[in-house]
């Protein structure tokens, strides 16, 4: 049970180190999940993510039937973040804050989110963001050193399929030159050739801080899309396929898409502030 510490003008505020979309530590996508009891100020949220120094660190407080959760990379507020909500959810549960057998409610500058235990797993509910198709960006194919077979634009990031699985795992981009390119991210991809999956991918984001993401929840709610279109299916297991790794179960329904995945809680201890 989370107990916030008081005294002398301070507050221990709860503070963890979960990796996402990983069944044991030290592999996944590992996020900082802040647990407040009422609202920071922006600054104050960007501060402590700069300092837990990982791709995205979750903030949550009670609002209304769930919590408020925003997401933060060390440099900037984003929009949408899959792992770093998986992470949350876990420790609400984990925690105590919510029964094993209750719905995590999420409100984000994404609407509504939500989140439920199946298992060993945690499924969310994400938007749909599916891709459109666009022309090559100038210098794209350059600064990710791949051959694009096919090249679309979400609200968020530009989603690229190359040739096949060892192109996706040998890709060695030119940050610099990704970050002069307007985009959240690029999402690469390809059909899997590994036995159990059905497509592989990275996710590249230095314009926000972030140069591999290692396993990108909300990359699937473009993914999951865009790979119904191509292989007539609703549901699948995907790799991303980075140094960590981590594997997501996907399953697109309307304009909805349920990203699921484990969660390890790696550290746990308190902002002395």
């Amino acid at each position: 049970m989370i107990v916030i510490e008081k005294g002398a003008g301070k507050m221990a505020i709860p503070i963890f180190t979960v990796d996402a979309f990983a069944d044991r530590p030290f592999r996944g996508n590992p996020a900082g999940v802040c647990l407040l009891e009422e609202p920071a100020e922006a600054s104050w949220m960007q501060a402590v993510a700069r300092e837990m120094n990982l791709s995205e660190t979750a903030f949550l407080y009670r609002e209304h039937d769930g919590f408020r959760l925003r997401w933060f990379t060390p440099l900037v507020e984003v929009e949408l973040c899959g792992h770093a909500t998986l992470a949350s959810a876990h420790i609400l549960w984990q925690e105590g804050v919510l029964l094993k057998e209750e719905e995590a409610r999420f409100h984000t500058l994404s609407g509504l989110l939500t989140a439920r235990r199946d298992g060993d797993w945690i499924e969310m509910n994400f938007p749909a963001k599916a891709d459109e198709p666009v022309s090559i960006p100038e210098g794209l194919a350059e600064a990710l050193w791949v051959k694009p077979i096919y090249v679309g634009k979400t609200v968020y990031d530009y989603l690229v399929e190359v040739d096949g699985e060892e192109t996706v795992r040998a890709m060695s981009p030119d940050m610099k030159a990704l970050r002069d390119i307007p985009a959240r991210g690029f999402i690469v991809t390809s059909r899997a050739r590994s036995g159990g999956f059905d497509f592989v991918s990275r996710f590249f984001a230095p314009a926000v801080g972030v140069d591999e993401d290692p396993v990108t929840g909300s990359a699937h709610s473009s993914l999951g899309p865009y790979w119904q279109r191509k292989l007539g299916k609703r549901e699948f297991t995907a790799f991303q396929a980075s140094e960590r790794g981590g594997v997501i179960r996907v399953r697109v329904s309307e304009d909805r898409v349920f990203i699921a995945g484990q969660a390890v809680t790696v550290f746990k201890g308190v902002l002395a502030l």
